[in-house]
């Protein structure tokens, strides 16, 4: 494959800075087609971002004969559909995290990119970030000795549209259109970064609960989950809680100091040994998803390797439904 020319179905709002811009501005990479069911939103999408095509049917976008890789942008009620009809037409996928509803709907996107032989690539864009690359080096380069644990804490209010008597929540905590709410959709990405940076989890607990009612999905999540290396984690999300105390923050604790981080608003890394603290300051690329997304061209053209496929992207999933399982 020497042109990578890419369909977007779903150009919704994720595509229009974080990833969208990023196709055209990739060596041998054209976004030439976009679909979205509103017509009327895909033409002005079409038009701004300068895209020659557009749809309001996806089976229109999958069919087009010069479209040859898929970018799905859906929420993940329509994933597995969308990528199964996309493989089976031999065009490589790339699909939005979390990868689908569960590690069942993930499980048979992945059979069936190995039946096909056709590749599955997943938007776990942490993997190539610089932030999160140096995090990587850190703890490979053993910079604050053996990792012994992490943990992950993240405290959010509610969204404005989620309170007040015209409360009209997102797809996002619809378990029906998300799998479930803002911890699958948030936690998804730490524990895939994890996973890259630390090994596999080899088991994982929790407590799911719906405390607060302003939606159907769970609002707060406690789990406990150790890797197959020995390193143990623990972690608490809640989506309801105060805006004074909202709170973003995570840390390794090893034999000869301590990292801090954010996964998500800030974009510095603490690191502390027992004589020496060092502030690393690496704000994200104006298009987060152009470096993944430049792994994924370079595969497709034999010329490189994408560190997130669907075998790994599934393990996020598999790792919320453990959490999750008594919520």
């Amino acid at each position: 494959m020497q042109e990578i020319k890419w369909g977007i179905i779903g150009c919704g709002d994720v595509t229009e800075k974080k990833s969208g811009p990023a196709f055209n501005k990739i060596p041998h990479s054209e976004l030439v087609a976009v679909m979205r069911r509103d017509g009327e939103k895909a033409a002005d999408y079409a038009r701004r971002h300068n895209v020659p095509k557009w749809y309001d049917d996806a089976d229109l976008l999958l069919n087009d004969p010069e479209v040859n890789a898929i970018y799905i942008a859906t929420p993940p009620g329509s994933h597995e559909d969308y990528t199964l009809k996309a493989l089976r037409l031999g065009k490589p996928v790339y699909v939005e995290k979390p990868m689908a509803r569960n590690a069942a709907e993930c499980a048979e996107m992945v059979r069936v990119s190995h039946e096909t032989g056709v590749p599955l690539f997943v938007a776990y864009y942490r993997r190539t970030l610089p932030y999160f690359v140096k995090l990587k080096e850190l703890i490979d380069q053993k910079a604050i000795g053996d990792i012994r644990l992490v943990n992950i804490t993240l405290h959010w209010p509610p969204y404005p549209e989620e309170v007040g008597e015209n409360a009209q929540p997102r797809w996002r905590v619809d378990p029906e259109i998300s799998g479930g709410g803002h911890f699958h959709d948030l936690a998804s990405h730490q524990f895939d970064f994890l996973e890259y940076a630390l090994g596999p989890i080899k088991t994982a607990r929790g407590i799911s609960r719906n405390q607060a009612g302003l939606y159907a999905a769970d609002d707060v999540v406690m789990a406990n989950f150790e890797f197959e290396s020995g390193v143990v984690g623990s972690g608490s999300w809640c989506f309801t809680g105060s805006k004074r105390h909202r709170i973003d923050e995570a840390y390794l604790l090893g034999t000869l100091g301590k990292i801090t981080f954010s996964f998500f608003e800030k974009f510095t890394i603490t690191v502390e040994t027992q004589d020496h603290t060092e502030v690393i300051d690496l704000p994200y690329p104006e298009h987060v998803q152009q470096p993944l997304i430049e792994t994924i061209v370079a595969e497709l053209r034999g010329e490189g390797t994408c560190p997130s496929t669907g075998q790994t992207g599934a393990r996020a999933n598999i790792i919320i439904d453990w959490i999750t399982a008594n919520g």
